[in-house]
């Protein structure tokens, strides 16, 4: 499509980014930056409830199975939020956690208490003075994720005691050696008992950025990527939306791990797909790059897919204990790719121009990966990758639909550039009908004068002299209702070929004659068209002009008379005829009309008709052919022909 004129919207490709669409990414921007902006406030703000709501930073803790808090083994006091990545990086299973509430306990008038959970990974059981009030669904494999889903339990008041209350929570969880990111390890938040209509508000909140945002950015960007790759397929060469489309499915099944609760297989399934999926991604962001620069390169084409085979590989040789050094050096392995792959691009930007729409991506991407690979070294924080999960699908989705768009418009600009090519095919195709049955016509009458000894030799050169004069007079015909005026140009083409045949005749001409034959002539065409003409040439002449001469300098004298005619606006034209003592034939036709510029002199020589038509034939003489014009002062041609090699015809 690099043939089609580019529009203002087809970014990318050095020409700038559109004011509209300039416009949409800054308010997509400042959306995004205002969303985190509130997700970053909201896991620690408690403003609004610091009166009525309790805040617990510590609690006991002791590991131990079963449905009750294991009184008999010795409990150790640990700070709220427990990350097990830092705290006990090699313990799996269930950790009970237990607080103690204050005597006298109550929940306002007409409402109930809760207890809010930011953050639990990977399951859970509440229970208030020995009887469980909630669960966060399996706790057996395969688990119900809850790593990325702030919980609400209510506190029923039946079981509030005046005098104290318990409150047990039993978390279940892995090790870090068996994930991927630190912060799908075991964990507890800070925990917060209060009413729950203020607790309530909050979960809503925090649900819609934890996992509704990514939910429906999620399954945007996989009907866009789903579109986007059968778009590509069926255009193959546009391949590279077919890779953005697989970049985009994959990315949102991999963001599905921050929406999806319950799935049918277990926790290192999970890993693996998510690991796997990552190398298809960056495999996708590369070959994106590479095709929309309009480059293929056969070694990336093998290495990548080969590189996702060696990820399944490696994860089942190293199995689930290794897990997580594994996941770390892959992540290492897709950020120097995708290193890489920006400092590619922008070399091909600096080079060739465009690249923006590409590097946004790649921006983007390392952006996610960089989170992920920072939450598993801080597993406190996992709102960057809950924030790389709602920016990267809401970007991916706006740089498709700019891809849908710049594809539209160039299949668009590709469909009028070819019925305008049909047009213009019509139309030749006319002029070749038109012009084809005017030549076989001329050429039968040429046949009646000329011997067919001489046609065959002579057929190339009348040819061409008929294409430089017919070809005008011809257009003028197709123009042209039917009239006397198509008569009358049909009379001057015919007079146009009878002057060719003269000149393949080979006779020469005297050169008194051939100025008799112009003077009367141009005098009789300037006063039909009411120009006053005034001639002047020796009355002795006895110089021979070759048939080839006589033709050449005729059309050259027609020419500038036509030009006077139509274009110069003229009342007055002299024609001054000489021979000089170097034995040259000079013409000098000057009018008074009202001129040309030099730029438009110019203008009409590259364009290859009239004016430099005339230099050409006198360039043919071994003559030269000069013009002299400037408005309001008219325009001189002087024409200048050596008469030793005019009279020999060389």
């Amino acid at each position: 499509m690099r043939g089609v004129r580019r529009s203002r919207w087809s970014a990318g490709n050095g020409q700038g980014t559109p004011r509209p669409w300039r416009a949409l990414a800054w308010w997509l921007w400042l959306g995004l930056a205002a969303a985190f902006a509130a997700a970053a406030q909201a896991p620690t703000a408690f403003e609004d409830d610091s009166a009525t709501a309790l805040v617990f930073q510590r609690a006991l803790a002791v590991a131990g199975e079963g449905s009750a808090f294991p009184e008999a083994e010795p409990a150790t006091q640990v700070p709220l939020p427990d990350e097990w990545s830092d705290s006990r990086p090699d313990f799996k299973g269930s950790l009970w956690y237990r607080i103690s509430l204050p005597a006298g306990l109550k929940a306002p008038e007409g409402d109930l208490l809760a207890l809010y959970i930011a953050r639990v990974c990977t399951n859970y059981e509440v229970f208030l003075n020995g009887q469980r009030i909630g669960s966060g669904g399996r706790l057996r494999e395969p688990m119900t994720q809850q790593c990325h889903h702030p919980q609400l339990v209510t506190l029923p008041a039946a079981l509030l005691r005046e005098e104290g209350n318990l409150l047990d929570l039993r978390v279940v969880g892995r090790r870090l050696a068996e994930v991927g990111s630190a912060h799908r390890a075991g964990a507890l938040s800070e925990l917060v008992i209060g009413p729950q209509a203020q607790l309530a508000a909050r979960h809503t909140r925090q649900s819609a950025i934890a996992a509704g945002f990514a939910q429906g950015a999620s399954a945007t960007l996989l009907l866009l990527g789903g579109f986007m790759f059968v778009l590509g397929y069926v255009n193959r060469r546009e391949s590279q939306l077919a890779y953005f489309g697989v970049l985009s499915v994959g990315v949102a099944l991999f963001d599905a791990r921050l929406w999806l609760r319950d799935l049918p297989f277990g926790q290192p399934v999970l890993e693996f797909l998510l690991l796997s999926l990552l190398g298809v991604i960056t495999w996708a962001t590369v070959q994106f790059i590479l095709r929309a620069q309009g480059r293929r390169l056969d070694w990336v084409d093998i290495g990548l897919p080969l590189q996702s085979a060696t990820i399944a590989v490696s994860l089942m040789a190293g199995g689930t204990e290794r897990l997580h050094l594994l996941a770390l050096f892959w992540y290492g392995i897709f950020a120097l790719e995708i290193g890489a792959a920006l400092w590619l691009l922008w070399r091909l930007r600096a080079r060739h121009g465009g690249g923006r729409l590409t590097l946004l991506v790649l921006a983007c991407l390392g952006a996610a990966v960089g989170l992920d690979l920072l939450a598993s070294g801080s597993p406190g924080d996992a709102w960057g990758t809950v924030g790389a999960g709602v920016a990267l699908p809401v970007l991916l989705v706006t740089v498709g639909l700019r891809l849908v768009l710049r594809h539209g418009q160039a299949r668009a600009e590709a469909e009028a550039h070819r019925a305008q090519l049909e047009e213009t095919k019509v139309q030749l195709e006319q002029r070749v009908r038109e012009a084809t049955a005017e030549i076989e016509r001329n050429l039968r009458q040429m046949a009646e004068h000329k011997a067919e000894q001489v046609a065959e030799k002579e057929r190339k050169r009348i040819a061409a002299d008929l294409h430089d004069d017919l070809g005008a007079k011809l257009l003028t015909i197709v123009h042209t209702s039917e009239s006397d005026r198509i008569s009358t140009l049909a009379r001057e083409a015919l007079e146009e070929m009878r002057l060719s045949v003269r000149g393949l005749t080979g006779r020469p001409v005297r050169l008194a004659d051939a100025m008799g034959d112009w003077r009367a002539e141009t005098v009789s065409r300037l006063a039909q068209a009411g120009i006053e003409g005034d001639w002047k040439s020796p009355e002795e002449a006895p110089q021979m002009l070759s048939s080839r001469a006589y033709v050449q300098t005729t059309r050259i004298l027609r020419e500038a008379t036509s030009n006077i005619i139509k274009h110069s606006g003229a009342s007055h034209c002299s024609v001054r005829c000489a021979t000089t003592s170097d034995n040259d034939f000079q013409l000098v036709i000057q009018d008074n009309g009202d001129g040309i510029s030099s730029q438009e002199v110019e203008a009409r020589l590259d364009r290859g008709h009239g004016l430099a038509s005339m230099k050409n034939r006198a360039k043919q003489l071994q003559g030269q052919c000069l013009v002299e014009s400037g408005p309001g002062y008219g325009t001189v041609i002087r024409l200048t022909l050596p008469l030793d090699r005019a009279t020999t015809g060389s």
